[in-house]
């Protein structure tokens, strides 16, 4: 009887997985996996426009709401796979657009190794 009960639950299962939107937590890991010599590479060729090359956010392009700040600890205190998620899905009423179609899961999980830098470089604990 319980054989029976497995079925539809596994179909359901699947379902709501194809249907999630995006990678799931148990998916991300963390920026361990990330190399930050690429992410700076990526990092310079994608993100520097709003964030600057020190990731403080640049000012003089005027965004509403201004770009995040990578080094402040708000950003550094988030788990690598919520900066991880802010990457690939964006950040919604901003200009953090979704990068899952530019980049990689793997060059996101470098970028997000990069920023960790800019936090250490800054000063910001872990």
């Amino acid at each position: 009887m319980q054989g029976k009960d497995v079925g539809p639950a596994l179909i359901i299962g699947i379902f709501m997985v194809g249907f999630a939107g995006g990678p799931s937590v148990n998916e991300l890991g963390s920026a361990e996996k990330g190399d930050p010599v690429s992410g700076r590479e990526i990092y310079v060729n994608t993100c520097m426009r709003c964030h600057g090359i020190d990731g403080k956010g640049r000012q003089d392009i005027h965004l509403v709401p201004p770009p995040a700040d990578l080094t402040a600890a708000r950003v550094q205190n988030r788990l690598d796979g919520g900066l991880f998620k802010r990457i690939h899905g964006g950040k919604p009423n901003t200009a953090m657009g979704a990068w899952q179609h530019a980049l990689s899961d793997e060059e996101i999980w470098d970028v997000v190794a990069y920023i960790r830098t800019l936090g250490m470089e800054a000063g910001t604990p872990p």
